[in-house]
């Protein structure tokens, strides 16, 4: 078995106030408890993690440079009442912080889609935080903080992307390891796009009776599950 990896900590620097985007679109919500409705994405470039189902790999290295003021302007612009900010991960820029506090004072809805990687105490309470707690089939599994179970709250969401049967019962036992069902929080269970029947996930969670919400990537259903900007 790998040894566990030293834990990454939040970093928050006073005076930096640019980032590294990879792109900024609108579309709808593909996934968590709003799926379905309109959202800005604003998806961050770079992520430490190369987990084996990624669909995202353009984000690892593609963007350029835009300030917290400037990303702002361009959410405005797009008219959504919401706006996610994604990756890559987002919370290796030290300058995510001031923007996620920006984009609350504008009256938005503001949702963090993070892997489980790196505590989240200090991201603003108000931020609807989606944790990705990595599972086996990743290959990043042995990189997650549980600090983040302790430092989620009730307007958070903790997502697991199944791409095996292992997985599945790599999940379970977490669920009752960690008395998951018992936190404030919502579990989301979602098949990886492609390597799991989303049928047979499903069924297994109604044989187990699990206290989770059934999720699809509903934006791979709707375009081709390569596209971008949706």
């Amino acid at each position: 078995m790998l040894a566990a990896r030293p834990h990454l900590e939040p970093t928050r620097k006073p005076g930096l106030n640019t980032l590294r985007v990879n792109e900024i679109y609108i579309s709808l919500q593909g996934e968590s408890t709003h799926q379905g409705l309109l959202c800005t994405f604003v998806r961050l470039t770079g992520c430490h993690l190369r987990c084996s189902y990624c669909d995202s790999e353009h984000s690892f290295y593609q963007g350029s440079k835009l300030t917290v003021g400037e990303v702002v302007e361009r959410v405005v612009a797009l008219g959504a009442p919401r706006v996610e900010v994604t990756g890559g991960e987002p919370l290796l820029q030290p300058a995510v912080y001031p923007l996620m506090e920006a984009l609350l004072a504008k009256g938005l809805t503001v949702m963090l889609e993070t892997s489980g990687s790196i505590d989240v105490r200090e991201v603003p309470p108000a931020v609807q935080k989606i944790v990705d707690l990595k599972t086996p089939s990743s290959g990043e599994s042995d990189r997650n903080d549980l600090r983040v179970l302790e430092s989620m709250n009730a307007n958070d969401e903790l997502k697991f992307v199944i791409g095996s049967r292992a997985d599945y019962d790599w999940a379970k036992g977490m669920i009752e390891a960690h008395r998951l069902a018992k936190r404030p929080y919502p579990l989301l269970f979602s098949a990886v796009h492609g390597r799991l029947s989303a049928q047979h996930l499903a069924e297994w969670i109604i044989a187990d009776r699990l206290p989770v919400r059934f999720q699809l990537q509903q934006h791979k259903y709707v375009w081709k599950p390569e596209a971008r900007g949706v």
